[in-house]
């Protein structure tokens, strides 16, 4: 009987989870003069990176798996021809992208993070992992920030879009 309730309880947790097609696009969208639409084609014309390997970890810092032979574009050069929406370059520090996953996960950069620090050199749309072309990963447009501590937190899958937007 308990055998049957756990199998029960495994089938119902299975099938409960919500399968996600992977992205082939993402939006960008927000306070730009202008929304854009970034395909895999559009990704690939821009100027691919040896990243090298990552490994994984969690919020507490503990090793999850690692990836290798990663390339990929950086996020900066897949902004490049964004123009934003502010009257003023000093407007520009109060800018931060929320980049999205079809999942709804998200994460944070800000305007300064990306454009005046490190970090802007190191954040990455991936492109191959493991060897393996993006389009044909079963989570295809993810990104990475590879100067994080704990780099699983903003490790995203399946990039649906980014949207720019303004401190108040």
């Amino acid at each position: 009987m308990y055998k049957f309730l756990i199998l029960l309880f495994l089938s119902a947790t299975a099938f409960g989870q919500e399968v996600l097609k992977p992205t082939q696009s993402f939006s960008i969208s927000g306070k730009v003069k202008k929304e854009a639409v970034m395909t895999m084609d559009s990704l690939n014309k821009i100027p691919l990176k040896e990243i090298g390997n990552i490994k994984v970890t969690n919020h507490l810092g503990e090793f999850k798996h690692q990836d290798e032979h990663l390339k990929g574009v950086l996020l900066k050069d897949v902004l490049r021809n964004t123009t934003f929406d502010v009257s003023s370059p000093k407007l520009m520090s109060q800018l931060y992208f929320v980049c999205s996953g079809a999942d709804g996960y998200k994460v944070v950069y800000s305007w300064n993070e990306l454009y005046n620090t490190p970090v802007g050199d190191q954040v990455f749309i991936l492109m191959e992992k493991n060897g393996i072309k993006a389009a044909q990963m079963p989570e295809n447009i993810q990104m990475a920030s590879m100067l994080d501590f704990k780099t699983g937190r903003r490790y995203l899958h399946n990039l649906s879009k980014i949207e720019v937007k303004q401190a108040d």
